[in-house]
Parts: structure tokens; sequence; C-alpha cells
């Protein structure tokens, strides 16, 4: 089903500063109609399909924005097809700024973070403050925006074969590291190769197992690099993207001394770094990107250990922007007639992790019943002031467009869930809730304690610090992974092939609820395969199912997430992984 004739005079699209904008088409119809037969000559067939299914309605122009930069279609290109093939409507593509207005060149941002819980180590970092100070002057192949759509950075553009299980990337050419040296194919080879590699530890082995094995990531030539994917991966550029933090692209001669110089590509240079306190950065006047070049001379991070800190920081005027802060430790911030917040509808969560191998939980009925006596709409209003989506018990949250939102909602239901405690023979059980005392979790411990109570089970906390949580982050050496009861936070990807395989599949490296089901992981793997957003839906449909019977993790809530910026500056753009990019930030004018 075609449109190119029934369209109004407005649909041809231009790029005006940070966003598209339509302007008067008469006389263009028969040039748009060859510029898409032109495109569609140029593209494989998965783009075509994509091409195919939004002319046919089948998906929705978002849907189409988002999946079309996955499979490497520019956002200019997506933005004439969009207009050509559809509805003929503006397109914002540009970055979040925060407040409106012109930024003055010049001068210094000042942003509050929560401090960095390791060594800043691109391979081994685990941790927002951390990623977020590596993201100020390192780069990745791909930039995942607050619309979930994949931006261009060090790789030009994308493709894959017809089952997706080999993409090529091409390489941007002019790419310098602060030292000087250029920026190679070898480099990125070599960066996503090591962090494949099992012997070498990296943080992102939970994104690259079973998806890319060490040894099959190759420069092609200087300007190509292949990856040969374990298996059919449709989201993959995702999972080298700044979704995946740690892959930030290194010199291939990269000895593990981060530290020693934030040795990157970004737009801002190292000047000084005191660990515990703060990194401060110089523009990069040798930057690649005309567009991204750093507006203020300095960009100042400074740690806060303490969420409270970080607000009266912002309020006194020490910072002009803290990155990441949650309603029930900055809700002053909300009210603040000097305060902007930017929100931004994500995957972020918290999972409450029921170990299918130990009492009280070995018997699936325990396991729902729990699950059952969470008020999840009361949990969104009282910890979020309803700034987060309910949770469904699966890592589909209400923002991927591929989640199946015909699948029931699970409600609470008192009185089922202690009919299910007896019936699981668990009634009056005791059990130790394992947790860290971060933004809104201990409260959120505090309502799965009295949830308990009501039901039938006696749960006692243990609320620590983040360190004696998460501990060594390996079976046997980590309450999070050992404990039978726990709540971990997880940060936001754009798709959510990481949550459904490191947390849930049998050999999964965050599986702290130990579930093994060979029907789960088979779903997942077909999930993972299909680059079709319909055919992705059918899949999730049938995962969603059967996670809401099995129930080895509970996800309550979906939390938006809110980043703090002084009314007097402007230019400060976010992702809900936790990235806060300042190279346009400034004060307003």
């Amino acid at each position: 089903m075609t449109r190119l004739t029934a369209l109004p005079d407005r649909a041809r699209v231009g790029l005006s500063g940070a966003g598209f904008i339509v302007e008067g088409r008469e006389g263009m119809q028969e040039h748009e109609r060859g510029r898409v037969d032109g495109i569609r000559r140029r593209s494989s067939e998965v783009r075509n399909h994509l091409i195919d299914q939004y002319e046919a309605g089948k998906i929705s122009r978002r849907e189409f924005m988002r999946r079309g930069t996955v499979v490497g279609l520019s956002l200019p290109t997506l933005a004439f097809l969009a207009s050509a093939c559809g509805e003929a409507e503006p397109i914002a593509t540009g970055p979040t700024g925060a407040p409106a207005g012109t930024v003055q060149p010049g001068g210094t941002v000042r942003t509050a973070l929560i401090s960095p819980a390791s060594a800043l180590d691109p391979i081994t970092v685990a941790d927002e403050g951390g990623l977020a100070v590596l993201g100020q002057s390192g780069e990745y192949l791909t930039w995942s925006n607050g619309d979930l759509e994949l931006e261009p950075r060090i790789a030009e553009e994308w493709t894959a074969n017809e089952d997706s299980s080999v993409w090529t990337f091409t390489i941007r050419q002019g790419v310098k590291y602060h030292d000087g040296t250029d920026l190679t194919s070898e480099d990125v080879a070599a960066t996503i190769d090591k962090l494949a590699d099992p012997d070498v530890g990296s943080n992102a082995l939970s994104v690259f197992g079973g998806v890319l094995s060490k040894g099959n990531t190759r420069a092609v030539d200087e300007t190509t690099v292949e990856f040969t994917l374990d298996a059919p991966n449709g989201n993959f550029p995702y999972l080298v993207s700044s979704d995946n933090y740690n892959a930030i692209i290194l010199p291939a001669s990269f000895d593990g001394k981060w530290e020693d110089e934030f040795l990157g590509t970004g737009p801002w240079v190292l000047e000084s770094y005191t660990p515990e306190v703060g990194v401060t950065y110089t523009k990069n006047p040798d930057y690649w990107d005309p567009a991204r070049q750093a507006n203020a001379d300095t960009n100042e991070i400074k740690f806060y250990p303490e969420e409270q800190a970080r607000v009266t920081a912002l309020q006194g005027g020490e910072v002009d922007v803290i990155s990441h802060y949650s309603v029930s430790g900055g809700q002053v911030l909300l009210t603040d007639p000097n305060v902007t917040t930017l929100e931004l509808r994500s995957s972020v969560h918290r999972q409450i992790h029921m170990r299918v191998d130990k009492e009280p939980f070995t018997d699936k009925r325990a396991r729902q019943a729990l699950a059952l006596a969470l008020d999840r709409d009361a949990l969104v209003q009282g910890l979020f002031e309803g700034k987060a989506d309910v949770g469904n018990d699966s890592p589909f949250a209400p923002v991927f467009p591929s989640t199946d939102t015909s699948v029931a909602q699970r409600a609470l239901d008192i009185e089922m869930a202690k009919q299910l405690i007896i019936d699981a023979g668990v009634e009056g059980a005791e059990v130790q809730l394992d947790t860290w005392n971060g933004f809104e979790i201990p409260d959120l411990a505090a309502l799965v304690q009295a949830a308990g109570e009501q039901i039938g089970l006696t749960i006692k906390l243990n609320v620590t610090d983040p360190g004696t949580y998460y501990g060594d982050a390996v079976f046997g050496k980590s309450p999070w992974l050992d404990s039978t009861l726990g709540i971990t936070d997880y940060g936001h990807r754009g798709v959510p092939n990481v949550t459904l395989n490191a947390p849930l599949t049998t050999e999964g490296t965050w599986n702290s609820a130990h579930f093994k089901n060979a029907t789960y992981d088979g779903l997942v793997a077909d999930y993972v395969a299909e680059s079709d957003l319909e055919a992705q839906r059918a899949i999730a449909g049938r995962i969603q199912a059967l996670l809401l019977d099995e129930t080895p993790v509970i996800f309550p809530y979906f939390y938006f997430f809110l980043t703090a910026v002084s009314n007097t500056f402007g230019g400060v753009s976010t992702t809900a992984m936790g990235h806060v990019d300042l190279a346009l930030a400034g004060v307003l004018v």
C-alpha cells in the first residue's frame, strides 16, 4: 500500500538546526517517488521489509524511526521516508535540551554525579557514576538516545546480512584520540574482541555472552569492521552502542591505565582527576564533529556519595546539573522554581529475585503469591509520584515497541496470595531479603516485607552498602547472586536483550533467581534472532506469559529517569542509562 500520490502539500523534509522541519512539496511527488525507489534499490531485504511495514500501516511512525536506526538507515533518510511513505508530520530528532533557549559560548558547566563505585576502567566499570565519567571523553560506535534511536558516532553506518548473523560497520575516518593519533578499524576490532574475551573478565560479558565470541570481530580493511555473531541477532547495534557502556573504543594498545589520561576521542579532554572528588575537562579543539564541539570551556564533574548532598549542591549553586535523581531523594526539586527536570520514560527498574532452588520459593505458587501481594499502582504513586510505569514481571517494559501489551497485567490480590502460600505449604516461613541502601530501594524492601506479612511470610531485611551487596559479583561471592530473596537495581537498555538473558537464562551471568527453563531459553534465542518487529512482539507475548506463570523475578515498576538542571543552564542531554551529554551545555543568554 503506497500513499505517495495522496500526500498533502507539505511533506518534503529538510534539516533545520537540531531537528527536522517540513517544507512545501508542490511539484515534488515524482521526484520523491524516484528518491524512494532509489533508497529501496540500495537497501537490504531487512530495510525494505521495514519500509513495507510502515507503508502498510503495520507500525507507527515512531516505531519506524526507531527500528530504522537499528538496521542502519540514517535519521535524515528515515525522516524523508516517514513523510514520503506515511503521514506528513515534523519529526524532532535533536538532543533534549534543558531549559529551552540560547546558550552562550565559554564558561564552565558543573555536574553532580554519584561517586564511582570502582576504578575508572572502561573494560570493568559497572556503575552509573563510572559510566557517566567515562562517557565525557570516550565514545561508542553508536549512541542510543532518549528516544531509543541509534545515532552514528564512531561508526558512520551499519548493515546486516539476510539473517542478521553478520553485521558490518563502516568506521568514520579522521577521528583522532586526544594524544593526536588516528582511530582505526583495528582499534575498534581490538576493543570489542577484548570485551568478548572471557579471560579478560570484562563487565560486557553480560552483553556478549552467547552473542559474540572472542576472535569473531575483525577489521576487514581501513574503514570496515565485521562482526560474525554466535547466532542471529536483530538488535545487535544496540549491543555496541552507549547502552553497552563498556564499549568505549580504545587504542588497540590499551594497557588498562585509563585513569592516567582518560584517552578517548570525545569533545572533552582530561585536565585533572582526583579519586572520590571529581574530574575537570577542557574542550577538545580537534573534535571530529563540528555539530558537537564543546560549547563551554571547562566541564567539571563533582562526586557526591549521597543523594541529599547532590540535591543541596544544586540548590546552593555549587553545581548546575544533577545527572540523575530519584523522587524519594530529590522530591524538593520537583517543585523548585529554579530547577527544570528532564524526564525520560525508560526501562530502568528493580528486580526482586526469588531463588527457585531455595525454600520457601521452590514452589512457583509461593513466588506467584509474593508477586500478587504487591500493590503496583500504590508503588508507582507512593515511591515515584506517578513517574513510573507499572511492571508485569518480565523485562518487557512498556517503553519497548516489542512488548505485547495484550498480556494481562498482574494486579494486587491478597486473598489469592494467601491461598497460594497455603497450597505451597510455606505458611509461616521465614526468609531474609538482601539489598542495598540506594535511592528508593530500602522503601521498596520495607513494602515487600509488609506484603509478606499480609500473606503469611516473615521477611527479615538485610540492607547494606552497595559494595557489600554486590560483593565480587560472581556466584558464591555475592549476596546479590547468592541470596534467597533480594532486590537489585537494573539500568536502562534500548532493547530488552540483556535483561532477558543475563538475569534469567540458564547460563545467565546475573541469574540471581537460579532459574533454569529450557523453554524460556529457546524463546529468548528466537526473540534475539528476529529482526521483524511484529514477530518480536509475538515471541515477547509468549515470554511474558511464561514468566508470569513461573515468576522467578518480580518486576514491580519501570521508573522514569530524572535529571535536574538549573534554570540558568541549557543544552543538557541525558540518556536513561545514566550518560549525561554536556557538549552543547552552557549558560543561557
